[in-house]
């Protein structure tokens, strides 16, 4: 008999971790991340590196922005992580290493060392690159693909805005990871598209609370001004 948790076992561990409502806006955020990280780390090829935990952090922080109640927002994730044996916190730690070290780099330097992998010596996150590279079984994934677009984006967001030098720099660090270069464009054109798809959806249901709060705003209007005590005009002189 198989030991292996399923999508439904994992899915009730959350909902057991989490126990408030979700928002119906992000439910389907929700459940599509417990099911992509469910499905990879069930795979036998899988094996978690940052790159992936900057891929999960970026994905939830983008994909939730603006959801209420705000606070609600590390409980959803930290049940995700648990709901899937993994710690959070590692996650939040190691994206918030890959960013730090991504910041001091420069497109160039980044670029060019992708290139030299094979004779990388370091640590940290070339480290993890050459890893990744001289990694025959690797198992590629969307959230990887993301956690690399947040690499681009934090060195050099101007880069990530033209088209041409992304998919210039994406093709060299495909190369220099041994991936499909194909693969990661297409994820991330869909990671793109789904971005500016809640943008827009979250700036319609701005609107409308906006134009609900100001019908109520005129509805109470005239009860509030009913409801003053009127000021007796002073009789006419005799």
């Amino acid at each position: 008999m198989s030991n292996v948790r399923t999508v439904s076992d994992t899915k009730r561990a959350f909902y057991t971790l989490h126990t408030r409502p979700i928002n119906s806006f992000y439910r389907r955020v929700v459940d599509e991340l417990i099911v992509e990280m469910h499905l990879l780390s069930v795979n036998a090829d899988f094996r978690y590196d940052p790159v992936y935990g900057l891929g999960v952090v970026t994905a939830f922080d983008r994909f939730m922005q603006g959801y209420r109640p705000e606070q609600d927002k590390a409980s959803i994730f930290n049940a995700i992580c648990q709901s899937l044996e993994q710690d959070s916190q590692k996650f939040r730690q190691d994206a918030e290493q890959l960013r730090s070290e991504a910041v001091s780099l420069s497109e160039e330097d980044f670029l060019t060392r992708i290139k030299q992998l094979n004779a990388e010596n370091a640590g940290g996150l070339f480290g993890g690159l050459r890893s990744i590279a001289e990694n025959s079984t690797f198992k590629y994934s969307r959230l990887f693909a993301i956690g690399l677009y947040t690499l681009l984006e934090t060195i050099s967001p101007d880069l990530v805005k033209d088209e041409t030098k992304r998919n210039q720099a994406l093709t060299n660090v495909a190369e220099g990871l041994n991936i499909s270069f194909e693969k990661i464009q297409k994820d991330l054109e869909l990671y793109r598209s789904n971005l500016d798809k809640i943008a827009q959806a979250q700036q319609v249901m701005s609107d409308i609370l906006e134009a609900d709060r100001k019908k109520k705003e005129e509805r109470a209007g005239p009860k509030m001004r009913s409801s003053l005590p009127q000021i007796p005009r002073n009789p006419p002189d005799d």
